[in-house]
Parts: structure tokens; C-alpha cells; sequence
């Protein structure tokens, strides 16, 4: 008895301790979408190939508290990735990164990004 008892409680605290894992979604082909939710904005995204070797990457993010839209295009070439949080949401920031054919977008606290710059 008291083996499982320390056991859940065991449990109990890891849960507590552990970091929450970044969402993650992968687009492996174009027109594809694929969507995240975590923190205060909601983000679609696909991707289309264009001129050259990018994979043009079309990302709409809608703040879960209302208000317009954000709409970010990025072109990726095989390797590429990206850091950054959108303007009035610095607490969610967004990973884009491609490798070959695929395109995956991650959001959460170990996404590492850059301080923000400010524009005189």
C-alpha cells in the first residue's frame, strides 16, 4: 500500500515538473495543412513549390481572443529554418525548419528565438 502510494505521488510531482513539449506539425506534401493551438493565437499552414528549389510557406495565425488575422509567406530552401514570434504575442513563439520535401512548424517555450528588435 504505501509502495503505490509513493508511487503516485511520485508520478503526480513528475507531471508537475516535467516542461510542456512544444507542439509539433509536420506538412509533407503541398496544399497539404497543418494547424497548432497552443497559446493565444491558432496557426494554420500549407506550403506550394515555386521558382527555383523553395517551398513557399503560407502561414495564418488568428488570436484565440479575436481580432484580424496575421499572415506571414516565407520561401524555405531544403535546410532552412526559422525563429520568430508574431508582433503582441512574444509568449508564442514559432519554429518553421524544411528538410527535403517535408515542412514542420513547432510552437512552445523551447522554440529558441532571438530578442526582439525594435524599428526606429
Amino acid at each position: 500500500m504505501t509502495r503505490r502510494t509513493l508511487s503516485a505521488s511520485l508520478l503526480v510531482a513528475l507531471s508537475f515538473a516535467t516542461p510542456a513539449l512544444a507542439e509539433e506539425a509536420t506538412i509533407e506534401r503541398q496544399i497539404e495543412g497543418g494547424s497548432l493551438h497552443e497559446g493565444s493565437l491558432d496557426m494554420v499552414a500549407y506550403y506550394v513549390p515555386v521558382d527555383g528549389n523553395l517551398l513557399e510557406v503560407t502561414a495564418t495565425f488568428a488570436p484565440k481572443a479575436g481580432g484580424d488575422p496575421l499572415r506571414v509567406v516565407m520561401g524555405l530552401a531544403n535546410g532552412d529554418s526559422v525563429a520568430f514570434s508574431m508582433p503582441g504575442h512574444q509568449g508564442s513563439p514559432y519554429a518553421f525548419s524544411r528538410s527535403g520535401g517535408k515542412v514542420t512548424v513547432s510552437s512552445g517555450n523551447d522554440v529558441p528565438t532571438r530578442e526582439p528588435m525594435t524599428m526606429n
